[in-house]
């Protein structure tokens, strides 16, 4: 809430100072010492009424029992985690599980067609069959609320990221499908109570919803427009990008079209393609290959591949763990990749084949 404060320079305090108690007791000219705080940043630590502010978003998150993931804590979502420009503090209301196996979001143009909102049902309806997804939006008008809708009509876990704070819903339409999203997936946002409706915050939300998700299906877009800029930022996290083709005439198929065009997306018609591109194919039930049957393995190998276990691992957590530099690790997935035993996913994952 301090004016000028915003994810870059709250994780730059954080990171000097060990705590957001400790940046609270600095002094101005301490938290001049931290990079991008000049004396502006740092005189509104002061600001007037701050705390009262402080006190009555507490009071709200309470009484309306929002819940909140700081970004030291060890709940906050991993995948969102790794992003540069992540939000210190997260605000959300629902039933739903960050680390969900497959975390899909899916966006679009405002002005969607009935063939768009068709794909969003087809796509949605077979993930549902197969299971272990999860669908983030950003509940606006056309492919968003359509996506929304179709993971309720499905019983897939869909959560809605906002603009806004939870106080409110905009577009004020879509407020029974808020509703109905507090017990089949929920509502998420980086903004407190009493923030205003502004276009930039609706540009910054769509970093979460790239960040939180590990593809990004864009299904309808003109040249312009914000899902190409959630392609961009997950395409900036190394996150992988599918839009769908369509007609060269048609004007909401021209920005999928140039995606695809300049090996920026991956085409996608089906959940099939999805899955594929994602080395999704195999079922999750699929028998782990236990690591008793590589003879071959070096020391270093076997402790990686322990690691690792049965789930997905990051080249961070593994150096963090095996207290290996970041080069040696990726020495050792490298050859455990060559020899069959482990397989790379997007965002520098690493899990067992």
């Amino acid at each position: 809430m301090v004016p000028g404060v915003g994810s870059q320079v709250a994780r730059n305090l954080l990171a000097h100072f060990g705590d957001a108690e400790a940046v609270f007791r600095a002094s101005p000219q301490q938290l001049q010492k931290v990079t991008r705080v000049g004396p502006v940043i740092a005189a509104q630590f002061a600001t007037a009424g701050l705390m009262e502010r402080v006190e009555k978003e507490l009071a709200f998150e309470e009484r309306y029992k929002i819940r909140t993931w700081f970004i030291g804590d060890a709940d906050y979502p991993v995948r969102l985690k790794r992003c540069p420009d992540a939000p210190v503090l997260l605000y959300g209301k629902g039933v739903f599980d960050f680390e969900t196996p497959r975390v899909v979001a899916v966006v679009g143009t405002r002005r969607s067609t009935e063939r768009g909102r068709k794909f969003c049902q087809e796509l949605i309806h077979s993930m549902s069959e197969r299971g272990n997804y999860m669908v983030i939006s950003g509940l606006a008008y056309g492919i968003d609320v359509a996506a929304h809708r179709a993971c309720l009509q499905y019983d897939v876990p869909t959560l809605a990221v906002l603009g806004h704070g939870l106080d409110r819903i905009y577009p004020s339409e879509h407020r029974a499908v808020a509703e109905r999203l507090m017990t089949g997936g929920g509502l998420l946002t980086e903004f407190c109570g009493g923030t205003d409706i502004d276009r930039s915050n609706f540009v910054r939300r769509n970093r979460i919803i790239a960040g939180l998700a590990d593809a990004t299906v864009v299904v309808e877009s003109a040249q312009k427009g914000g899902a190409l800029i959630t392609a961009d930022i997950a395409a900036s996290y190394d996150r992988d990008v599918f839009a769908v083709p369509g007609n060269p005439a048609d004007h909401f198929s021209k920005g999928c079209n140039a995606l695809i065009k300049k090996n920026m997306a991956a085409l996608i018609e089906s959940l099939d393609d999805l899955e594929y591109g994602m080395s999704w194919q195999k079922s999750d039930a699929a028998k782990v290959v236990e690591p008793s049957l590589f003879t071959d393995l070096t020391d270093e190998e076997q402790a990686c591949l322990d690691a690792i276990g049965e789930e997905m691992m990051s080249i961070d957590d593994l150096c963090h763990i095996l207290e290996m530099t970041s080069g040696k690790i990726s020495a050792t997935l490298l050859d455990l990749e060559c020899k069959g035993v482990i397989k790379s996913l997007p965002g520098k994952m690493y899990r067992r084949k």
